[in-house]
């Protein structure tokens, strides 16, 4: 049996918790039909949030049953992680593309964004919808969940953005500004716990050579970006967009390799960015995706330089239903505390298992499954 010393970290730690979770979860047959209704002209938006009030009620019990800390409403509310969110900014526009984004053979649905005006960030659902979690949350902390300002990389360029912006400068630190707002607004009603999710530090991973996945071809250099100075430009303009975060609130970021129907979009060990991740983001945790040979080691973590930045580490995988040996989980954790002391380790899965709502190819119960084996393993290494 692995023999981890034990931490004296509590359970009821600060968030990131010792337990804790990406966010999305499988979208219940109920809220998909009843997005299909509303697009077909059957009920009203009214009618479809009060549906997915009731179905976000349920979902923030079922955390709490199986022993999380933090809450979310699970992005029931999405269709995409992060398209649902940019597409309500001001100044973007909602697109139709000819064709969607490749995972492993899997294709997407054709749908995109793309800057039409000034970005700016004003009357947001996202706010409401925070509220929402809120008041079901309880004693629990309500986590919640929103694109990194990186992810505006990910977007259709056409002539009306080069009028307002004529170059990514400009343009990232409007981002910037408009991260500020939703931040300030999103504390004001009530949130301590924010998560940032981000796909853009895959496209600086070393192994990006296949040529079926989506980050694989080559977007920097179809763009003429140089690597080094984009990766920066994300650096700086996270850090720029959370400078003036309370005390009181955390705020982390997951790092993901992309996660569709169970596939994945990216590949490669952290090295190629991890001094600026581990190292120059100011954020006060980072989620990691450590499930499979795809991460690579933990070698990169000794970049790591602050005792109060949280890594979590995703050795649980969302994408398959089958539960991963407990030993060799807390064996792994063993081998990460080389490299971070204990006490700055979290577990979760390595990612949502929802990003967009399709979901990942495992059941409902299988994913409670997973949740209850990160809480029972945490468990046993904090103790």
């Amino acid at each position: 049996m692995t023999q981890i010393k034990q931490s004296n970290a509590k359970t009821d730690q600060k968030a990131p918790f010792q337990a804790d979770h990406v966010g999305s979860f499988l979208r219940p047959e109920r809220i998909k039909q009843a997005r299909l209704r509303k697009a077909n002209g059957d009920i009203t938006a009214n009618d479809l949030w009060e549906i997915e009030n009731e179905e976000i009620a349920k979902l923030v019990k079922k955390q709490k049953e199986v022993g999380l800390q933090s809450v979310t409403d699970g992005e029931l509310r999405r269709a995409w992680f992060h398209l649902d969110f940019i597409q309500e900014l001001v100044g973007v526009k909602f697109i139709e593309l000819d064709t969607g984004l490749t995972f492993n053979g899997e294709k997407t649905k054709a749908h995109s964004v793309k800057v039409v005006g000034k970005l700016d960030f004003d009357n947001h659902p996202v706010v409401e919808e925070y509220k929402y979690l809120h008041s079901v949350a309880g004693s629990h902390t309500a986590k919640m969940t929103i694109p990194s300002p990186s992810m505006l990389y990910f977007r259709e360029i056409g002539e009306e953005e080069k009028e307002f912006y004529p170059s990514k400068e400009a343009l990232f630190s409007d981002i910037a500004e408009v991260y500020k707002k939703t931040i300030k607004a999103l504390y004001d009603a009530g949130c301590r716990y924010l998560q940032l999710d981000d796909t853009t530090w895959s496209l600086f991973l070393e192994q990006e050579s296949r040529s079926d996945l989506v980050l694989s071809g080559g977007i920097l250099k179809a763009r003429g970006d140089d690597p080094k100075e984009i990766s920066e430009l994300f650096a700086k303009t996270i850090n720029e967009a959370i400078v003036d975060k309370p005390e009181d609130m955390t705020i982390t970021m997951h790092i993901c390799r992309g996660n569709y129907k169970s596939t994945y979009a990216g590949s490669g060990s952290y090295d190629a960015v991890s001094k600026i991740i581990f190292g120059d983001l100011n954020v006060d945790g980072l989620f990691l995706e450590f499930d499979d040979e795809r991460s690579g080691g933990f070698e990169p973590l000794h970049h790591v330089n602050r005792p109060d930045l949280k890594i979590v580490l995703g050795l649980i995988t969302s994408k398959f239903g089958e539960l991963e040996d407990p030993e060799q989980i807390k064996s792994r954790i063993e081998e990460a505390a080389k490299y971070v002391p204990l006490e700055q380790l979290c577990l979760s899965p390595q990612c949502g298992f929802a990003s967009t709502e399709e979901g990942n190819i495992l059941t409902e119960d299988e994913q409670w499954a997973k949740i209850r084996h990160v809480v029972e393993i945490a468990e046993s290494v904090w103790k």
